[in-house]
């Protein structure tokens, strides 16, 4: 029995590759990387709709350092979807060697997203991944070349599949054939692909091109403000996002909250100047229980260091200017 590992994302076109494969007898394991950007939630659940093994890396780090300079270049927005798919292969191949499994496959089918999914790009993909003749895409293998696993016997190329296109309804009609009936709609698995998110990374990569994959988290919290080129402040929205905020903190990180009022708590990052945390500490006083008045006080807390500082809240148009959206 040959053995196949394939990206598993728990999308619909990922799922039916597996199971295309897996009605051959061949034994399919999903694997799943795990970023700022996007996470194995629903590959967990498609594993086990799918009664398949998954593996699940994080590979923050050097998936960061990728997005930050891609080869071949971003998409609408700042998703480098040529070199991701080639990074995860690539990852991918290394366990294929290390666990002994005999081929790579994964869910892209042709076509589908003209700029990543064309034949051109899905060499590319195969070529910069370092295992371009270990790779086969089962929904539109009949419309690509002959692989060597294909070759060899280990796939039966008859009952691969010939999709092509971005209409899903091909897709649809065969997950009911083959009776998948749970999957997630297309899309919102990537947060580099929305313009929301994508806009707070390209101002984190301006001003902190040495970011890390914490720096990137923190963009999913609250609001954020650009407070000098060197300096921005995170303000919580609800209980949850001000708890998540303070768990992200670090040594260096100024974490501010009003004095005697329910109010957001607040992160400054960077080379802070006296200035900033006045600016940081009118925009959360601008936003606590105590805004009315003329002045609050601000208490901050830096590692084991507290201080407090009397501000006035800042008028919020003001603070709108400093929003980075």
């Amino acid at each position: 029995m040959s053995r196949a590992l394939g990206l598993l994302s728990g999308g619909l076109d990922s799922s039916l590759a597996a199971l295309t494969l897996k009605r051959q007898g061949i034994d399919v394991t999903g694997v799943a990387f795990v970023t700022p950007f996007f996470g194995a939630a629903k590959a967990r659940k498609a594993a086990a709709a799918l009664e398949i093994p998954l593996l699940v890396r994080d590979i923050a780090d050097i998936h960061l350092e990728m997005v930050k300079s891609p080869r071949y270049g971003y998409g609408k927005n700042l998703n480098p979807c040529i070199d991701c798919h080639a990074m995860m292969f690539r990852l991918a191949g290394e366990i294929m060697v290390a666990e002994g499994f005999d081929f790579l496959f994964s869910g892209e089918v042709l076509g589908q997203r003209p700029m990543s999914q064309n034949l051109s790009a899905l060499t590319t993909v195969a070529n910069y991944s370092g295992h371009p003749e270990r790779i086969l895409r089962p929904l539109s293998a009949r419309l690509l070349p002959v692989t060597a696993m294909e070759e060899d016997g280990l796939v039966d190329r008859e009952r691969l599949n010939d999709l092509q296109g971005r209409s899903r309804r091909p897709q649809q009609i065969l997950a009911r054939q083959m009776g998948l009936k749970s999957y997630p709609a297309p899309g919102g698995g990537c947060l580099l692909t929305e313009k929301s998110f994508t806009g707070r990374l390209r101002d984190l990569f301006t001003h902190n091109p040495l970011c890390t994959p914490a720096d990137v988290e923190l963009l999913k919290l609250g609001r954020q403000f650009r407070l000098s080129p060197t300096t921005k402040l995170v303000l919580g929205r609800h209980q949850e996002s001000n708890e998540a905020i303070q768990a992200l903190a670090g040594p260096e990180d100024i974490v501010l909250h009003v004095q005697g009022f329910p109010g957001p708590v607040g992160l400054v990052c960077g080379c802070a100047a006296d200035d900033d945390l006045l600016r940081a500490g009118g925009i959360v006083a601008s936003y606590g229980k105590g805004q009315e008045l003329p002045e609050v006080e601000i208490g901050l807390v830096q590692g084991g260091k507290n201080w407090s500082l009397q501000v006035a809240p800042m008028e919020r148009n003001a603070s709108n200017l400093l929003l980075v959206d």
